[in-house]
């Protein structure tokens, strides 16, 4: 799409600016150079293999038929939903119970969900989830959310750096190097909250709800991604997410903001209210029905849920210990 590849190189540009004025602070004309040639590495790094890189950020792992069946089996079913190539497919372990999708293009897709969703949704909950994900590729938002996170995120480790050597004797450079801590401090506080209004200006919240309705279409009943929205909103909640703390700026690709909303992490929320995209999957709903539309079988019952904890039956149904995923 046209304006996601407008939003991406306006994106690269300004984010190059803030690292060569950074340079430029710190070191001079040598520095603004060599700030300029670490901007351009990094920008070609991050539009060719910022999908890997982000994967890696949060440990997931490549998953396939032999190991997740199940799992896998339903990303293709929905792929095939959404007439997109099947996405790579990877697992987080992590509690929180959260996902996203990241690529540069349909063809370099990959979605993840961590081990907490897939062992506290059911089936048709993780459905809607992962279709939301997919009409994120099919849109091709992906593109600007990964490179968002990649360089976003180095922008605010750098500043961390910065703030990091003055706390313990940057300014104390016995040749004169005492602006330079303070130049670190004054750049510290700056850029970070400025790397975060970047990300939020390229990452439009309006993309979340067209994920959302898309998504709802693909998987086949709206009421399934929003009852899932319920429970990733309530378990985030509870249950941190240690690497995307250490990662704020890559928050806005998950379904659901995995950060705890503590300091600097709110300056990074780019999701739009839990409760108005509930009632934006409601109306969905009520629309497709009134138009006749079937919305395929209804989600199982408080209990029934409890007692079916996952996607699939828990260990204990099936007599081994394997995950729900595996």
């Amino acid at each position: 799409m046209p304006m996601n590849y407008a939003k991406t190189a306006f994106l690269l540009a300004a984010l190059t600016a803030i690292f060569v004025a950074m340079g430029a602070a710190v070191g001079g004309q040598q520095g603004m150079v060599i700030a300029f040639v670490v901007a351009l590495a990094m920008n070609a790094f991050s539009l060719w293999n910022s999908d890997t890189m982000v994967l890696k950020m949060f440990g997931a792992e490549e998953v396939d038929e032999r190991s997740a069946p199940e799992y896998y089996g339903l990303v293709r079913d929905l792929a095939r939903r959404a007439e997109l190539p099947m996405p790579r497919v990877y697992v987080m372990h992590n509690a929180q119970p959260n996902a996203f999708a990241t690529g540069r293009s349909p063809t370099r897709a990959a979605v993840a969900a961590s081990t907490g969703l897939l062992e506290s949704l059911n089936r048709q909950e993780i459905a809607g989830v992962i279709a939301h994900e997919l009409a994120h590729i099919k849109n091709r938002d992906t593109l600007t959310m990964t490179v968002a996170a990649t360089i976003g995120g180095a922008i605010s480790m750098l500043a961390q750096y910065l703030q990091f050597g003055m706390l313990f004797g940057g300014h104390r450079d016995e040749r004169g190097g005492g602006g330079l801590g303070m130049i670190g401090a004054v750049l510290a506080m700056l850029v970070a909250p400025f790397a975060a209004m970047l990300v939020q200006m390229a990452i439009s919240r309006s993309r979340e709800y067209q994920a959302d309705r898309m998504g709802a279409l693909i998987a086949g009943n709206p009421r399934w991604l929003s009852s899932a929205l319920v429970k990733i909103h309530n378990a985030a909640q509870r249950i941190p997410n240690e690497e995307a703390e250490q990662v704020p700026a890559a928050a806005h690709m998950f379904i659901i903001n995995p950060l705890t909303g503590q300091g600097m992490d709110n300056l990074f929320s780019t999701h739009p209210n839990t409760e108005n995209r509930i009632a934006a999957l409601e109306a969905l709903a009520q629309e497709l029905a009134r138009n006749g539309v079937d919305l395929g079988p209804d989600l199982p019952s408080n209990e029934e849920s409890q007692r079916d904890s996952g996607p699939w039956a828990g260990p204990s149904d099936r007599g081994d210990s394997r995950g729900p995923w595996g």
